[in-house]
Order: C-alpha cells, then structure tokens, then sequence
C-alpha cells in the first residue's frame, strides 16, 4: 500500500511538475508576443538617448491625440485614449504635457504649423497677391480634404478646446488676415477700406469651413476654392475679379497636388506632403510583413477598428504612391489586395520603429 501510494505521489508530482511548465511557457510566449507587438522605446547605454526617446514618445502622444479627437472629439478625448493609442504610460504623459487640453494644444500648434508651412510656399511660389493667395487656399483645402484629423482639430474642435486653444487660434487667423490685408494695396479704393475688412474675410471663410465639416457629406472642400476666392477678391478688386474667380478651373485633386515635386534627394520623405502619424505607420508596417493585405486584414493588424477610417488612410497613401491595390476590390465581390510600392517601402523602412 505504501509503495502504491508513493508511486502516486510521484505520479501527480511528475503531472503538477508538468502542468505547471506548460503554464510557464504559455505565459511567457503571451508575454513576448504583447512585448513584441508592442515594442517600448528605454533610453539607455544599448539604447537612443533619452531625449530622442522623449521626443518620439512626444510625437507618437500628438499623433494618438489627434486620432483620438478625430473620432470622438475634444469633450470626450480622455488621457487614457491617448496613452493607450502611443502606447506610452501615464507618468510619461504627465512628463510631457500638463494635461490633456496642453496635449490638445501641443496638437493644434502642430498642425497649423504644418498648414502654414504649405500656404506659405505655395504662395511664395506665385508672381503676385491674388494668385498666390488663390495657391495657397487650393494647398490648404487639399490638405483639409487628405487629413481629416488636421481638418477636425483646427476647425471644428479648437473652439471648444479651453481659453489657451482660443488663444493660439486667434493668432492663427490674425496671421492669416494680415496676408489677406496686402490685398488694399492692388485695390484702386485701398485708403476707403478698413483693416477690420480682412479680419471679417477670413473670419467669414472659416464659418463656412466650420459649416462644411460639421454637416458633412457635401463634397470636398476644394471644390470651395472657387467661391471662397470670390469672397476674398471682391471687396479689393471689385465684381467683376470676383466673378472670374468663380469662372476659374476647379482645382484638380491630383498625386502631385500633395507631393508638388518629385524627391531632390536621396531621403525618402523629401517632398512627402503628408503627416506621418504613428497610425500610418503602423499600417506601411503591416502591408510590408504581409502584401496582399485586405482592407480589414490592415486594419485588425494596425489597430484600427473604423473600417471607414482604413479605407479614407489607404486612398490616401495609393494617391502618394506609397501603397497600391492589385486586388479586384469589393465592386467585383472580392478583396482588395494592398502592397507597397517601391517608394512606400522606402518610407516604411525610414519610418520603421528602431
């Protein structure tokens, strides 16, 4: 009887001694596949120097912000959402932004940066007020058009956003009515016209923007150009400017409209007009681990659960020529099948995670 039972006891010591390796190993492959998708940026000695790894971590937190505004808007935009979309934790949030209407703010001076850097060359680019003021609105509503987000955060979210947003807003606008302003000195009743005039330009432009992008559904808003030029024109150079605005072509939305000009070096990004967010990222990495990548196959890769969201972000990466679809698409009742092209992967390769 003894030496039965001890032959049992050995029995299920050897099965315990078994169950528990396997839950061991089970856990611990979890463990490497979360640490693998979900890779952490550590400063350190075999690592980036701690402050490139905070200015990532700062780009990858602005990047989630304006995701998370974009879907859900400012009012319900949390800190967790923003944290748990750049994969970051709370206490490096807090390193980096006092709070979420700072990180909201951080987002804004962001993308208006990035709006003023297009308006400005494109403006530049032109002999004279009208025509430049006419290139740079087309470049600003094309950019309005390709990101969403940019269009939601400077447009429609930033007026409820606290007194600071307001703040920035207003210099941005007051930036913009002083460019508008050099349009008294082409107008022959310049010295009859008040500096409030341009102030009510451009405030009257963004009411309608507010408008569009509030009601959705009504086109792009390139198609704006047009009318928006008229409004702007008229009150300088008379009716019958502002009648030929509206007679002017529409502005066609093309893959160099965002590009403007072919790469003058060797860097891939050079002469990208888009802003790589983290989320775009994500996706050229999954399209390049997995070609002929379906829509939702893409978006259950990159962490994207808007199959309206995946589909708006990969129009936009065929028209820059990152991505291309070979697959005969849902129109013919099969998927479409996503690769990169040869500069996508190029960019994907610059902008992979290190």
């Amino acid at each position: 009887m003894r030496a039965r039972a001890r032959r049992r006891k050995v029995r299920t010591s050897r099965t315990s001694g078994w169950l528990n390796s396997t839950i061991s190993h089970t856990a611990m492959a979890s463990v490497y596949k979360t640490r693998a998708a979900t890779p952490r940026l550590r400063p350190g000695p075999s690592g980036l120097p701690r402050v490139q790894v905070t200015e990532i971590q700062r780009s990858r937190m602005l990047a989630a912000a304006m995701e998370a505004v974009e879907e859900v808007g400012y009012a319900r935009m949390t800190v967790a959402q923003v944290i748990g979309r750049a994969k970051v934790s709370r206490k490096t949030f807090y390193d980096v932004f006092a709070d979420r209407e700072d990180c909201f703010l951080a987002a804004f001076d962001q993308a208006v940066a990035h709006g003023r850097g297009l308006v400005v060359e494109a403006y530049a680019q032109e002999p004279g007020w009208r025509e430049g003021v006419r290139a740079g609105l087309g470049r600003l509503l094309t950019l309005l058009d390709d990101e969403p987000a940019i269009a939601k955060v400077c447009v429609v979210e930033a007026l409820g956003a606290g007194s600071k947003v307001l703040e920035h807003r207003a210099a941005a606008i007051e930036e913009a009515a002083v460019a508008i302003d050099r349009g008294r000195s082409e107008a022959s009743t310049a010295n009859e016209l008040p500096e409030v005039t341009a102030e009510g330009v451009v405030g009257a432009i963004f009411a309608v923007l507010h408008t569009r992008l509030l009601e959705g559904g009504g086109g792009p808003l390139a198609d704006l150009r047009g009318s928006l030029m008229s409004m702007i024109v008229l009150p300088y150079l008379g009716a019958r400017a502002a009648s030929g605005e509206l007679r002017m072509p529409s502005l066609e939305h093309r893959p160099d409209s965002l590009q403007t000009r072919a790469p003058r070096s060797k860097d891939p990004l050079d002469g990208l007009n888009m802003r790589l967010t983290h989320r775009t990222v994500r996706v050229l990495m999954v399209i390049a681990e997995h070609p002929g990548a379906s829509n939702r196959e893409i978006a259950e890769g990159s962490g994207i659960a808007d199959q309206g969201q995946i589909s708006k972000l990969l129009t936009r990466l065929a028209r820059l020529k990152l991505v291309e679809n070979t697959g005969d698409g849902q129109e013919k009742g099969a998927s479409n099948a996503w690769h990169l092209t040869e500069r996508g992967e190029q960019v994907e390769l610059a902008t992979r995670p290190h």
